[in-house]
């Protein structure tokens, strides 16, 4: 009779919004200039940079894959954001360090075009740092971490969909893991670059470990802050 109940208030709820431990899958409500990144049928306005890590789509989203022996490899937006805010749905396998570039570089003169800037980190190790902001390849340190945010550590859920969303205005980045606040910090080393999608290095790792996004929304925030 409670599985019965629980299964009646489920589909409820998915009228509603989704069942609890889902995050809503849509276009966000709030204000108005959202736009796909991503229209779930192709890469198209995506390139591939780094390794060879594979990327494809798969249910109306981005799958990335591991492969052995490569380098950390990312799926960059052909174009660049200065201001902005983002969000979109994750699920990352147990094993693998993924992460989600943003005001990012790649340029020919910079270690051969090796790609850097700001990265939301996804963690889904017991240090549980999803949220935090590590500078990729530059100066290779965590610019703000979740260390002492007990409720931005305990939200990410395990082998699930997760939201996570980022607002960078000027030299202030902030982001947040389904829906509690991460890390909030003041940077001003980029101010403008692509989105990149991380797939990282596994080593010598045969079999191939995943990561997922999908419902890809970004807005852009003009001088006025709208």
């Amino acid at each position: 009779m409670k599985t019965r109940l629980a299964i009646v208030m489920c589909i409820m709820a998915g009228l509603i919004g989704g069942c609890a431990g889902e995050p809503k899958s849509q276009k966000p409500a709030a204000g108005k200039g959202w736009v796909a990144l991503c229209d779930g049928k192709t890469l198209d306005g995506w390139v591939r940079r780094g390794g060879e890590a594979v990327y494809v789509i798969e249910d109306g989203g981005i799958l990335g894959e591991s492969r052995p022996r490569q380098p950390n490899t990312f799926l960059c937006t052909a174009r660049d954001y200065g201001d902005f805010e983002l969000v979109l749905d994750f699920k990352v396998d147990a094993d693998l360090n993924s992460g989600i570039q943003f005001r990012s570089l790649s340029v020919p003169t910079y270690q051969n075009g090796r790609v850097h800037g700001y990265q939301y980190e996804i963690d889904a190790t017991a240090r549980a740092y999803s949220g935090s902001i590590y500078d990729e390849a530059r100066r290779g340190v965590f610019l703000a971490n979740t260390e002492d945010n007990p409720a931005a550590k305990a939200a990410l859920r395990q082998g699930e969909w997760n939201q996570a969303r980022i607002l960078a205005i000027g030299d202030r980045l902030q982001t947040w893991i389904n829906g509690a606040p991460a890390v909030d910090v003041r940077d001003s080393v980029t101010r403008s670059g692509f989105i990149g999608l991380q797939v990282h290095d596994v080593g010598d790792r045969q079999d191939p470990l995943q990561v997922r996004w999908r419902n890809i929304w970004i807005r852009e925030i003009g001088p006025d802050g709208k």
